[in-house]
């Protein structure tokens, strides 16, 4: 790996690509990784994120908005360029423009590799991205499916990628088709889909319940609901396991979620514990297994869990 990297531009999807690429390199060299965000920064963090370590031979320090790092911090990172340690990589994320342009300047001086995540303009540029994507996570998806999901997702690099990734890990195996495409991401199904699972995390039984019946009856699959609901809870058990003190952006590369989800998922996650989130779980992948073929009315199968889950949230 290089001495030094630069994540630049103001598309956070490209970037958070870039850093997990990055991170992924760093992880497999055994590195010891430090992530600041700079507007955290304190006198000396910089410095001693950039000193050699005890417990590792291999350090990195990973330099979140550094376009809003304070004028008297900047000179540790400029007296370290001067002579790079050879054994840490620094990776420094600026989302560009003239906020920090004359560190940016002085960065740039040192020969830096430097990743560019400007907004994607053309639709081939984002179909691109799309199937690079799909390949990251392991599967491959026809030319009709990413430009059905590029029309179902619009020009949010964000959604498309959490829909890419949601795609990725729910689609049958195989390659991915547009029909598989529409059948996860029409608008309307996908809407009340997670509506329904909005619903049922809250613990409001009530209303995901007619929230379920109003989805079902105006064409959203069982199957497609059923994965919304499962979607959701992967969401908050994932995130149940971290420091609420770390900020989402951090996150997202280690739990594989859009810093936008980790949000939610938080905020979602108010009134569960690691029991009624196990209990919903089990109830969930039961009923995953009933909708795909296992019970003769999968639709009542689907209410069943509603209410399991729904009365686990309840019981907080």
């Amino acid at each position: 790996m290089k001495e030094i990297y630069l994540i630049l531009g103001s598309e956070p999807a490209l970037a958070e690509r870039a850093l997990s690429k990055l991170q992924l390199q760093l992880k497999d060299e055994n590195a010891e990784i430090t992530t600041l965000f700079a507007d955290e920064v304190r006198d000396g963090s910089i410095v001693d994120a950039l000193s050699p370590s005890l417990f590792s031979q291999r350090r990195a320090l990973i330099i979140r908005e550094l376009q809003d790092l304070a004028e008297e911090f900047k000179n540790e990172i400029t007296q370290y360029l001067s002579a790079p340690d050879p054994t840490i990589t620094l990776i420094l994320i600026h989302k560009g423009g003239v906020k920090g342009k004359g560190l940016l300047d002085q960065i740039k001086k040192a020969n830096p590799e430097i990743i560019l995540c400007e907004p994607l303009k053309k639709e081939s540029e984002k179909e691109e991205y799309a199937k690079n994507l799909f390949f990251d996570l392991g599967r491959k998806a026809s030319p009709g499916a990413i430009s059905a999901l590029i029309n179902a997702t619009g020009s949010d690099l964000r959604e498309l990628s959490s829909a890419i990734n949601q795609l990725a890990f729910d689609a049958p195996a195989g390659v991915i088709e547009e029909n598989v495409v529409n059948k996860y991401h029409q608008g309307r199904i996908e809407t009340t889909g997670f509506d329904v699972a909005d619903k049922v995390l809250e613990g409001d039984y009530p209303a995901a319940l007619i929230s379920l019946r109003n989805a079902i009856s105006t064409g959203t699959d069982p199957v497609m609901i059923t994965s919304a609901i499962a979607s959701a809870l992967r969401g908050l058990a994932k995130v149940s396991g971290t420091n609420r003190a770390e900020k989402s952006l951090a996150l997202a590369g280690q739990l594989g979620m859009a810093p936008w989800q980790i949000d939610k998922a938080r905020r979602q996650l108010s009134g569960w514990n690691s029991i009624t989130l196990k209990n919903a779980v089990i109830a969930i992948a039961k009923c995953d297994a009933q909708v795909k073929g296992g019970a003769s009315d999968p639709i009542y199968a689907l209410e069943q869990a509603v209410s399991v889950i729904a009365a686990a949230r309840s019981q907080r």
